[in-house]
């Protein structure tokens, strides 16, 4: 089945950032739409950049011989893992070659990923068209494998408004079975502590112990500072992952925080950068009376 969202100007050009995508059923599907895109892409001299999970980069670089070598890839897996991770890749291939467009093949949304990653990887899509809306020379064509259900036209060219709702929206309740902490200030050292020792217990390595850590410091902080100078926390196991909920009573305003680079004089926005580097995934919500910050650390 092949499924395309594209959207043209009426005179059939590119109009600004152009962001599409099929949903194919086999490989077949997927090396047609994709080795045209990417063939087209090459004879005009764009830069060629294909982010996909590797059985596809096998069958992509087959389909496409000797052209793949002037193909940059990159493992889904690695690169997309977190999805908020994608806006600041694609930031950086499209700073590679100022003078040169860039075309993007991705499929972020492979099979194996839990129910929250897929959730992110369409809240990452629909704030795409938001953080790249003036990148006239950067066009996007995502992949989705019909076996995983989703149907990407809502994600795609135009989202804006998806973006907005799903970014204000809390999302699935903590469950019963989730350990529990109030803190403020002086609370902040034990919760640290105590995360610590929950993550150590369950297998979790001294690296990436040292990284939840970190991650949590730094949205912890965020809840004291911008918060009401206190939050929630709970923490649970669940999908082959310990998770880490804060929530407070502040609201983020910009849909872009935590992947897009803020200034070193800027004023917040660096804490949740950082723990989107540092874990496995993060979600954020923020309403006109909350905030809410869900750290993934996978057990290994």
């Amino acid at each position: 089945m092949l499924k395309d969202s594209a959207t043209d100007s009426m005179h059939g050009a590119p109009t600004g950032f152009r962001h599409d995508a099929f949903v194919y059923s086999s490989d077949r599907e997927f090396v047609q739409r994709s080795a045209a895109f990417v063939h087209a892409g090459l004879a005009a001299g764009d830069d060629v950049v294909a982010v996909l999970p590797p059985e596809r980069i096998a069958v992509l670089r087959a389909a496409l011989g000797s052209a793949a070598d002037a193909v940059r890839f990159a493992d889904a897996t690695v690169a997309a893992g977190n999805p908020a991770r994608l806006i600041p890749f694609w930031r950086e291939a499209l700073g590679r070659d100022p003078e040169r467009a860039l075309r993007g093949l991705c499929e972020t949304a492979y099979r194996g990923r839990s129910l929250a990653e897929y959730d992110e990887v369409l809240l990452h899509e629909a704030l795409s068209d938001i953080a790249f809306a003036g990148d006239g020379s950067f066009r996007l064509y995502c992949a989705y494998e019909a076996s995983v259900g989703i149907d990407p036209t809502v994600t795609h060219s135009g989202a804006e408004a998806l973006a907005e709702k799903e970014f204000r929206t809390g999302l699935v309740d903590v469950p019963d079975r989730a350990e529990r902490w109030v803190f403020g200030p002086a609370e902040l050292g034990d919760v640290r502590q105590w995360v610590g020792g929950q993550a150590s217990s369950h297998g979790v390595s001294r690296d990436r112990l040292e990284d939840l850590s970190l991650a949590l410091h730094e949205v912890c902080t965020n809840s004291l500072r911008f918060g009401g100078g206190h939050g929630k926390l709970a923490v649970w196991i669940a999908d082959g992952a310990l998770i880490a909920d804060v929530t407070d009573r502040g609201r983020i305003d910009d849909l872009l925080v935590g992947r897009v680079l803020p200034p070193l004089d800027g004023l917040g926005g660096r804490g949740v950068w950082l723990a989107n580097q540092l874990c496995d995934l993060v979600q954020l919500r923020s309403g006109d009376d909350f905030t809410q910050v869900r750290l993934y650390t996978r057990l290994r």
